[in-house]
């Protein structure tokens, strides 16, 4: 097996500025719901690491879950068919509800997950991305709450992965072209 380095390119966004970020987001967060049931969903596998940062810098009583999706499956292009693969465990009527997302690419997904929540009666449905690539949308979908924008590059780490490698970097890395382009 290769070493993490043979994979990484440029180190993208450092972990100081992803800090950053997720503070500046956890207070936007808190003061637009302060006074409101919120729910948030994190999106497996890759919202994790930003979910748990995220809720940890929101200051008020919130609960959470995960829900998980597949519009890649083997391949490192998205198939443009999303398939729910875990449900949340709760209703969603009656509550405000963020989900969690760790980038948007093509926006296929979230459009997809936004339709199916919002159908549940919430009391309303906002996106929020630890990253965003606009140039790849295929879809008309705008995040409430954006953290990073970043160019189109192979970007891994702080849970994005690369065929299931790499999540647990703190810092956001381009991949090495020799990796993908074989």
């Amino acid at each position: 097996m290769k070493e993490i380095e043979e994979y990484l390119g440029r180190v993208l966004v450092p972990r100081e500025k992803i800090r950053s970020m997720v503070m500046d987001l956890g207070a936007r967060i808190t003061n637009d719901y302060r006074g409101k049931e919120l729910f948030l969903i994190g999106v497996l596998k890759g919202g994790f690491m930003f979910l748990a940062d995220l809720v940890r810098e929101i200051r008020i009583p919130v609960e959470m879950d995960f829900i998980a999706v597949s519009s890649y499956g083997s391949s490192t292009k998205s198939s443009g068919i999303v398939q729910l693969i875990k449900d949340v465990d709760v209703p969603l009527s009656g509550k405000h509800v963020i989900i969690v997302e760790d980038i948007i690419d093509t926006g296929l997904t979230l459009a997809y997950l936004k339709e199916l929540l919002s159908a549940r009666n919430p009391l309303s449905v906002r996106l929020c991305t630890a990253f965003d690539k606009p140039s790849r949308r295929k879809v008309d979908l705008k995040a409430e709450y954006t953290g990073i924008t970043v160019p189109d590059e192979y970007v891994v780490g702080y849970g994005l992965d690369y065929n299931g490698i790499l999540r647990n970097l703190p810092d956001l890395y381009v991949l090495d072209e020799k990796i993908y382009r074989k």
